[in-house]
């Protein structure tokens, strides 16, 4: 573009109002990709993140969406649900100029200088420098539509108006008869097709010349429009979807497909996580979550993501964890405000609360429906307290390798082992809930001893019930559920007395 016109500020340009001051000012048109393209070129060069709040994905994602941007791609984002493929799509608006001109009154956001339709051909054949121009925000060029196999060509292109032809008394030869689909009303736009695949295929041939010629057809109508768009699809891999595929001819128009992931640390989701929860601001108290309480969310994600049980062709969204991240608040208000209590801190007992959101945003295997989804949630809590718990104290399965060294957890399985128990009920005030682990003997002193640093009353506690239920997942102690709690007690004990598997006498809710 002219210097002129880039020097212009937004007042300047939004005074423009004719096509006459806009030639004046020395506007050039710009493609939508070039756009894009020079505007990435503007970040990259002034250390701009474009992608701010996408994490884990600054050395795998990001850069291969860069390079395809730089490469004028049209570009489709595969991968499992929950990997921020819409996001990444909706946050290219911000790559765009904030304004740009159009002929005023057109329906496909003419480029006054390059005019498409009808209408704005007409028009500027008949004013000229009169024409009046209209400007175009950033966020108004952004078109997102989600494919469903009802999805029709009338939608995506267009179809025949008969209203308009009788009302402009017009016959259907006209190709002013056209009502555009929204395809066309992109144009000089981003337009995002969700689920690919899931569009039927005689759709996504439609979309063939649009990509590749610039041509498309309607009712019998050929028309020569060369859109100007910058498509983004998205897509699960077809192996999970089953519903669809992505032909090959359109695979082959697209320039850049990108491979997204789930996050490859914990560190990482947790960043996500606390970003994305959408937790009350005026919550009924103070709340604490610790951090390792959030780290257990993660990790059970990470456990689902290789669980047995869990079909991983369909892939455990990240929003697994910001819901369970959300209930878990909620099971820590919900006490607060039982007990009239001002402050509220997490427990391992709560992390019953966050069983609704893992069931349902997990797809279960026939062995994981035979076993059933709160099952199988419920032992996803427990794989991740055993295997962080060894991040914090001496792993049980070395103490029982070396006979050699003095096993710290035996005082505690020794008492519980002499018909002593604990019920840790939901429900339970801060002081009937350190009053139940007192009771244990060495409890405290082993959390003292094996975490020094600690200097947080309230994260002992959650250190001690975390040793308790960490020795459940390495068989020293059983855990009973109870209609409004959690029994600990002697392994031993428990088979002997007939209690069955902790699961069994929990309602399945798939």
């Amino acid at each position: 573009m002219a210097k002129g016109y880039i020097d212009l500020t937004v007042n300047e340009k939004l005074a423009i109002t004719t096509l006459g001051q806009l030639k004046a000012a020395g506007y050039e048109p710009q493609s939508i990709k070039d756009e894009l393209r020079a505007n990435l070129i503007s970040a990259i060069q002034s250390g701009k993140n474009v992608f701010e709040g996408i994490w884990g994905y600054e050395d795998t994602v990001v850069p291969d969406i860069e390079r395809a941007i730089l490469s004028r791609h049209n570009i489709n984002l595969l991968g499992l649900r929950g990997q921020a493929k819409t996001r990444i799509a909706r946050m290219m608006v911000g790559l765009l100029d904030e304004w740009v001109p159009f002929v005023k009154g057109s329906d496909l956001n003419d480029d006054p200088l390059q005019p498409l339709a009808r209408y704005a051909i007409d028009l500027i054949a008949e004013k000229g420098d009169d024409t009046p121009v209209s400007w175009l925000n950033r966020e108004d060029r952004f078109t997102e539509k989600l494919a469903t196999p009802d999805v029709s060509i009338a939608d995506l292109i267009g179809d025949v108006d008969p209203i308009k032809a009788a009302t402009l008394k017009l016959p259907y030869s006209d190709e002013r008869v056209i009502h555009y689909g929204l395809v066309p009303r992109s144009h000089r736009g981003i337009f995002v097709i969700n689920e690919l695949p899931d569009l039927q295929p005689r759709i996504q041939v439609a979309l063939f010349n649009i990509l590749q010629e610039g041509d498309i057809q309607i009712r019998g109508f050929k028309l020569r429009l060369p859109l100007d768009i910058q498509f983004v699809f998205t897509a699960n891999p077809e192996d999970y979807t089953n519903r669809g595929s992505i032909v090959t001819p359109l695979k082959d128009r697209l320039g850049s497909q990108i491979i997204t992931h789930y996050p490859k640390t914990v560190e990482t989701g947790l960043k996500i996580t606390q970003q994305e929860a959408a937790v009350a601001k005026n919550t009924s108290g103070d709340i604490v979550i610790n951090e390792l309480a959030k780290l257990l969310i993660e990790q059970i994600a990470i456990e689902a993501r290789s669980s047995e049980y869990v079909d991983v062709k369909s892939g455990v969204s990240a929003r697994l964890t910001i819901s369970s991240y959300e209930n878990l608040v909620s099971a820590v208000e919900r006490r607060l405000l039982k007990n009239k209590e001002k402050e509220g801190h997490v427990r391992i007992a709560d992390f019953i609360g966050i069983i609704p959101s893992i069931t349902g945003k997990i797809e279960l295997v026939y062995e994981g429906e035979q076993e059933g989804a709160g099952i199988v949630a419920q032992n996803l809590i427990g794989k991740a307290i055993r295997t962080l718990f060894v991040d914090y104290f001496t792993d049980p399965d070395q103490v029982r390798k070396n006979r050699e060294m003095k096993d710290p957890y035996k005082p505690i399985a020794d008492w519980f082992g002499n018909s002593n128990m604990i019920d840790l009920l939901h429900d339970y005030s801060q002081k009937e809930y350190r009053k139940e682990l007192n009771k244990i003997p060495g409890l405290a002193d082993l959390v003292k001893n094996q975490i020094k640093d600690n200097k947080d009353e309230n994260f002992k506690y959650f250190l001690m019930e975390f040793v308790l239920f960490g020795l459940v997942e390495y068989s020293y102690l059983s855990k009973h559920p109870l209609e409004n709690g959690m029994r600990i007690d002697d392994l031993l004990g428990s088979m002997i007395s007939g209690f069955t598997d902790p699961g069994e006498d929990i309602d399945d809710q798939p």
